[in-house]
Formats: structure tokens, C-alpha cells, sequence
């Protein structure tokens, strides 16, 4: 398995129910840079990984969540991690933007073992995004 020294780009292929709307949320609202596409679906550089928003008009499945840390996480979701400073850059932008949050930006965990700054929120067609940043990337996996 690789350890994060040698990770690669991830792919991830998600539905989306209007593909332009989200389109610009990606590439306007997150600052996400758009590559190739079609009437169908578009990839964009995620922080560095691939994802591609595929168009699905059916509406989302019902919601669901997990309690963590007191609070209630959607499932599934996807992010990034990123350094302090980009969290808090990044988390400035968005709450400038109005950007509604599911969770807002608070510390996790705090003084345990894996202590990260983490926020939620959702794309337009309802996909859970998570943002996190650690003091020091060593407590990533802590336990």
C-alpha cells in the first residue's frame, strides 16, 4: 500500500442532477480548473485529484449521517485534506462566498489524538464535500 509520501491522484465520478449549475459551482465557487467534457459530464483538477461530475437527473437518495464528535456527518462524502493555512484561507473564502454549511469550520477532536479543523457542506445537487486540515499530517491515521 502506498503511505501519503508517494500518494497518487485519486479519480472519483460523481452524479450530478444539473450539470451546469454544478459546473460553476466547482469551477467558480471552489476554484476548481475545468478540463475536458461533454453535454454529460465535465472533469475538473480537485486539488489536485480528477473528478468528474456525471449528469443524473433522477434526485438524490435519501440522506443519512454518522455522530462524530458531537456532530452529525452526512455519509457519503468526499474531500480533501489541506494544510492549516490553506483551511483557513479556503474556509474564509467560502464564508464570504455564503456558502451554507452542514458543519461549519471548528476543531475536531480537540486535544486528542487526531485534532483537525474540519467543515461540510454540499454541492447544489446535494453530494457532501468535507475539508480538513491537520496541525501535523502525522496524526492523520492517529488512533
Amino acid at each position: 500500500m502506498e503511505t501519503t509520501t508517494s500518494l497518487r491522484p485519486f479519480h472519483l465520478a460523481i452524479p450530478v442532477n444539473n450539470l451546469e449549475r454544478d459546473r460553476i459551482f466547482y469551477r467558480d465557487i471552489l476554484g476548481c480548473t475545468e478540463g475536458r467534457s461533454s453535454d454529460h459530464w465535465v472533469d475538473f483538477n480537485f486539488f489536485g485529484h480528477q473528478l468528474v461530475l456525471h449528469e443524473k437527473k433522477e434526485e438524490p437518495s435519501q440522506k443519512a449521517a454518522n455522530p462524530v464528535d458531537g456532530k452529525q456527518v452526512p455519509i457519503p462524502h468526499f474531500g480533501v485534506v489541506l494544510t492549516m493555512e490553506s483551511f483557513k484561507e479556503f474556509s474564509d473564502r467560502l464564508q464570504a462566498m455564503s456558502v451554507e454549511f452542514v458543519i461549519a469550520p471548528y476543531i475536531r477532536f480537540e486535544g486528542q489524538p487526531g485534532e483537525q479543523a474540519t467543515m461540510f457542506f454540499e454541492d447544489p445537487s446535494g453530494n457532501a464535500l468535507e475539508f480538513k486540515a491537520f496541525a501535523n499530517l502525522d496524526q492523520l491515521f492517529a488512533t
